[in-house]
């Protein structure tokens, strides 16, 4: 499938914060409902490409795996005539390859097939190992970056699993963490069954929801079926994680077996965004929403809120956002950080609006507008 060239400058202000590696880029890539956007930063100023690769096509999920000596790219797309596949690139987006065989499906006798591909996690221990997390909620596991997957058995027959009730979204794994210290330890995180984690190299899984609440229960503290909406890891301690909840923002400090509400301070607790400082320990951002029952920004202002605290506080981040009544939900996957320090952050909405920061969360330019539904975000620094 042919990539797209290199067209429209965007934005010619914003610092590049990879410069002082050399000749590097900083690589952004947004799934939409309607194709994948790529743009590139290197010199100061921001490039997309001139048309969206695999138009469209829904694309729910992307990662950059920058782990060998070429970074690979991989896309989750949907296409309404073709179905559910996965992607890869190895020249930053210009063309893609889709494999002989459907690199992710369900085996026959799970009498289940795929819907889609919610989740493409590059294993932090393993140079070779992705994983993907889908919908039905069922984890896989690739030895060749990507090209083609394996069914992660043991968490499919889970025990609890008969009793996993689909979200709103959809029954979607739709978030993978893996360990740099240990490759056998994975975390996950399904919607509406809760977090689930392995220490055995996903041989056996257990919940690991203690302390998230589950509003919308007849118990609110159940072991699992907690609406977690998204699960994110502390850069300094990686037994931290953040956790936005359908209701609710927590920490971790043991690696998920005990949850603690960091959610006061926030306009709302509600939202399905989070993301991890790359660099900086105890430092998060959350897009908080209005409520469940309206699902825009809180207040409705265009906000991000960071801690530098591990959550004992929060501060707006407003500068450069539209200051006017907003009404651009970010989705779970449409904010995130690159690997810069500083930092870039980055988010997108279903206005089809993208914005990015090159300090932290600071200050903020808006790279795009009346794009297709914002799905996902995704940006690294790759050389």
């Amino acid at each position: 499938m042919a990539g797209c060239r290199l067209a429209v400058v965007w934005d010619k202000d914003v610092k590049d914060t990879a410069e002082v590696v050399g000749m590097t880029e900083t690589l952004l890539a947004v799934g939409t409902r309607k194709g994948l956007f790529i743009g590139r930063r290197r010199g100061g100023s921001w490039e997309f490409d001139e048309s969206p690769c695999f138009n469209a096509q829904a694309i729910y999920s992307v990662a950059i795996d920058t782990r060998g000596d070429r970074p690979r790219l991989l896309a989750g797309g949907d296409s309404a005539h073709w179905g559910p596949s996965v992607f890869h690139s190895d020249d930053l987006g210009r063309t893609w390859t889709e494999p002989a065989a459907p690199a992710v499906r369900f085996p026959q006798d799970t009498d289940a097939s795929l819907e889609r591909v919610w989740q493409l996690h590059p294993a932090a221990a393993e140079p070779d190992v992705v994983y993907a997390g889908t919908e039905p909620a069922a984890l896989y596991r690739s030895r060749d970056r990507g090209e083609s997957f394996e069914l992660v058995r043991p968490l499919w027959e889970h025990p609890t699993r008969s009793k996993w009730v689909p979200g709103g979204g959809g029954e979607g794994l739709h978030t993978v963490l893996t360990d740099s210290r240990d490759p056998r330890s994975v975390t996950v995180a399904v919607s509406t069954a809760g977090v689930f984690r392995t220490s055995d190299g996903g041989a056996s899984w257990t919940p690991a929801n203690s302390g998230v609440s589950a509003v919308f229960l007849p118990d609110p503290n159940p072991e699992f079926g907690q609406c977690v909406h998204k699960v994110a890891r502390d850069a300094a301690n990686p037994d931290r994680l953040y956790l936005q909840n359908h209701w609710g923002v927590y920490r971790s400090d043991d690696k998920g077996g005990q949850w603690t509400d960091i959610g006061a301070g926030l306009p709302s607790t509600f939202g399905f965004a989070v993301a991890a400082h790359p660099t900086r320990g105890d430092t998060a951002y959350v897009f908080p929403i209005n409520a469940d029952s309206d699902r825009v920004p809180a207040d409705r202002r265009c906000r991000v809120f960071r801690t530098s605290d591990a959550g004992r506080s929060w501060e707006p981040l407003t500068a450069g956002l539209p200051q006017e009544d907003h009404y651009g939900t970010v989705l779970r996957d449409a904010l995130c950080t690159d690997d810069g320090d500083p930092a870039g952050v980055y988010f997108g909405n279903r206005n089809g609006e993208v914005f990015a920061s090159a300090d932290d969360g600071d200050s903020w330019r808006q790279l795009a507008s009346h794009l297709p539904d914002v799905l996902c975000v995704r940006a690294a620094v790759v050389g």
